[in-house]
C-alpha cells in the first residue's frame, strides 16, 4: 500500500514539499500566535490569491512570456506584508487595522483579476485548495530554497525574536532593532504562505500556520516544546492528509486541514482528561 503510494513522482514531490511546509509553517506560526498576529496569515493568503490571479491573467495576455503563478503570488504576498508593516506604523494606536485593510484589498483585487482571467478553472482550484498533482519540480525548488532561508533566519534571530514575541515594549527599551525584525519576520510569513499554497491551498495555508500551534499549546509546557509539538502535529496532518486524499480522491488541502482539526480536538480532550485527574 505504501509502496503504491510512493511510486508516483508527483506524490514524491508532494510529500517532500509537504514535509518542508509542515516544518516552516508552524515554526512561523508559533511566533505569530504568541504575538497575537495570527490573522496576518489570512490577510496575506488573500493577497497571494490576487498575485496568483495576476499571474494567470499575465499568461493569458502574454502567452509567449509565461510566468509561474507561484512566483507572482509570492511577489504579491511580499508586497502585502510590507504594506501591513507600513500601515502598522501609520496606525500606531490601532495597528490591528492594517490586517483587515490589506485583507479587503487582497479579496477585491483577487476577485477582479480572476474575472478578467476567465474565472475559475482547474488550475485555480488547485491553487485555492491544494492538489497532490500540482507540485512541479520548479515549485519544489522554490519551496526548498524558501524553507532553508526561513530556517536560517529564524536560527540567527531566535533570541531577539523570542524577546519580541513575549514583550515587544521591553525589546524596544532593550535596544533590539524591532522595526527591522518585524519587517524581516512578516517577510518570512509572506514567503511561507506563498510556497505553502501548492500543498494546502492559498485559502487554507493559514490553517496550517495556526492549527498545529493551537494543538501544541494544549500540551506544551515551554516555548521549545510548543515549537516541537507544532512541527510534529503539522507533519502528522500533512502526511496523513496526503495519504487519505490520494486513496479517497479528496482535495489534499481540505483533508490536511481536517486532520489538523482532529489533532487539535484530541489534544483538547487529552488536556481535559488530565485536568480531571
Amino acid at each position: 500500500m505504501i509502496e503504491a503510494f510512493f511510486q508516483y513522482s508527483f506524490i514524491q514531490r508532494a510529500v517532500l514539499a509537504g514535509v518542508m511546509v509542515g516544518f516552516i509553517a508552524p515554526l512561523i506560526g508559533v511566533y505569530l500566535v504568541m504575538r497575537r498576529l495570527s490573522l496576518i496569515a489570512d490577510a496575506l493568503s488573500h493577497v497571494t490569491l490576487a498575485g496568483i490571479a495576476a499571474g494567470m491573467l499575465w499568461n493569458k495576455v502574454f502567452p509567449a512570456l509565461l510566468l509561474s503563478p507561484v512566483i507572482t503570488g509570492m511577489g504579491a504576498s511580499v508586497i502585502g506584508a510590507l504594506c501591513i508593516e507600513k500601515l502598522r506604523k501609520v496606525y500606531r494606536h490601532y495597528q490591528e487595522l492594517s490586517i483587515p485593510i490589506i485583507l479587503a484589498a487582497g479579496v477585491g483585487l483577487g476577485v477582479v483579476l480572476i474575472s478578467m482571467a476567465d474565472g475559475f478553472n482547474a488550475d485555480l482550484f488547485g491553487y485555492l485548495f491544494g492538489s497532490v498533482v500540482a507540485v512541479s519540480p520548479l515549485d519544489l525548488k522554490l519551496i526548498t530554497s524558501t524553507s532553508l532561508l526561513v530556517i536560517a533566519i529564524i536560527a540567527v534571530t531566535y533570541r531577539p525574536m523570542f524577546y519580541l514575541a513575549f514583550d515587544e515594549e521591553g525589546a524596544r527599551i532593550a535596544g533590539i532593532p524591532h522595526r527591522l525584525l518585524n519587517t524581516i519576520f512578516i517577510f518570512l510569513v509572506a514567503l511561507v504562505i506563498a510556497v505553502g499554497m501548492r500543498v494546502v491551498g492559498v485559502l487554507l495555508i493559514s490553517s496550517m500556520i495556526t492549527l498545529p500551534v493551537a494543538a501544541s499549546l494544549q500540551i506544551a509546557r515551554s516555548f521549545w516544546q510548543t515549537i516541537i509539538y507544532s512541527i510534529v502535529f503539522a507533519q502528522l496532518a500533512i502526511i496523513t492528509g496526503l495519504v487519505l486524499s490520494f486513496y479517497l480522491d479528496w482535495a489534499s488541502g481540505g483533508t490536511i486541514v481536517l486532520v489538523a482539526v482532529a489533532l487539535l480536538l484530541l489534544c483538547m480532550g487529552y488536556r481535559h482528561l488530565t485536568r480531571r485527574e
